[in-house]
């Protein structure tokens, strides 16, 4: 477990640790499965930041950004160069070796840059409305957490990687079906309790309820494992497979999509 927490903590953020002693697939796996974890220092940065909201010290707008700009920093940006990179591959033609070159170079291409420019600003006028309001927070911390669980669903045992080397090699079919199911149960449930915790807390919500207002943050869990899956499962047919470049879009499209279910979500809440 040790050495899971290593690789996790050393592929997922920029923060300093110790390179694990050894990496097999039961270390790579579980490692996918401990992704959510890692999310920790950016969603303590967001809930700060919605403190500095709350109290009027900035503008909602300006909290977004510095968010999204602390959770850039803290995962070196390899969610959102995986986004671009795969954006480029996808658009530059249906040829599978043609599209794994163009996102092998790094360069960002026009629809690389389109997508992270879309998908961030949609992040931000999410976290705007979200990070005024406390439950808004809590629900996108969740879907923060939930995002990450792309991984897990990326290196589903079953899905190979696209090529020989890089990080889809190094964890492609690593996480069983059983330990996927568990995860795709079991988060959404931890979700649900999180939401009967806050609402207890903050008395019953307001406006039309479509939803228990508890069953809201798993939710978002489950819009998050979805935009996960499409992601995988779009990209597996055009490339046979997945790539690191896989693995970081999905991140960012389930956070995009948890996101926006999340303030679709809140005056229910």
């Amino acid at each position: 477990m040790r050495e899971a927490w290593r690789l996790a903590v050393g592929t997922f953020t920029a923060l300093p640790v110790r390179h694990p002693q050894r990496v097999e697939r039961r270390v790579a796996g579980l490692a996918m499965l401990l992704a959510p974890a890692t999310t920790l220092p950016a969603a303590l940065a967001w809930c700060a930041v919605a403190a500095a909201v709350a109290v009027e010290l900035v503008p909602a707008g300006v909290g977004a950004v510095v968010a999204l700009l602390v959770t850039a920093l803290v995962s070196r940006a390899l969610h959102l160069d995986g986004l671009a990179d795969l954006a480029d591959g996808l658009t530059s033609g249906h040829d599978r070796d043609r599209s794994l070159d163009v996102m092998r170079r790094g360069n960002t291409g026009p629809a690389g840059a389109a997508a992270l420019v879309l998908v961030l600003l949609l992040d931000a006028a999410c976290l705007t409305v979200l990070l005024g309001d406390p439950a808004g927070t809590a629900l996108a911390v969740v879907a923060l957490a939930a995002s990450r669980l792309a991984c897990a669903v990326c290196a589903r045992d079953g899905i190979p990687p696209a090529r020989a080397q890089g990080l889809g090699q190094g964890v492609a079919g690593t996480v069983s079906r059983a330990a996927l199911a568990s995860v795709a149960v079991v988060v959404p449930a931890l979700a649900a309790a999180l939401g009967l915790l806050a609402h207890r807390l903050t008395g019953d919500g307001s406006g039309v309820t479509w939803l228990p207002a508890t069953a809201y943050p798993a939710a978002v869990v489950l819009v998050a494992l979805g935009a996960a899956l499409a992601t995988r499962r779009h990209a597996v047919r055009r490339l046979g497979g997945i790539t690191g470049d896989v693995i970081g879009a999905a991140i960012e499209v389930s956070l995009a999509a948890a996101l926006v279910a999340s303030t679709i979500a809140l005056p229910h809440v």
